[in-house]
């Protein structure tokens, strides 16, 4: 999905970053949910099936694994394409871990 799409419809979907902890600090989409992707398989039931899940990493590479995971467990998802740098570029929002504005790393 492309990220103006995704932002035109946010309430529709549940964001799930799937990006290590630093650069989950250094900006991600606020709201979105956070687990990296190594730790996926084990924390799967965190991750909520009443709404279309969208992966989130920094380019679309990691978070279109995590979609192809989510669908054969079940989910609905779909993979942000371009990442949170595609986002970005797309002058949509990140927050940092500080609260202020987020950037991409």
């Amino acid at each position: 999905m492309l990220p103006k799409d995704v932002s035109k419809r946010r309430s529709e979907f549940h964001l799930l970053d799937v990006r290590e902890m630093d650069e989950w600090d250094a900006g991600h989409i606020d709201g979105a949910q956070h687990i990296p992707l190594g730790d996926l398989g084990a924390r799967l039931a965190e991750v909520p099936k009443d709404r279309v899940v969208v992966a989130v990493c920094r380019s679309g590479s990691r978070s279109d694994r995590a979609a192809k995971g989510l669908r054969l467990s079940g989910y609905q998802a779909e993979n942000l394409e371009g990442g949170v740098t595609e986002w970005s570029r797309s002058g949509l929002p990140l927050v940092a871990k500080t609260g202020g504005d987020g950037r991409v790393i």
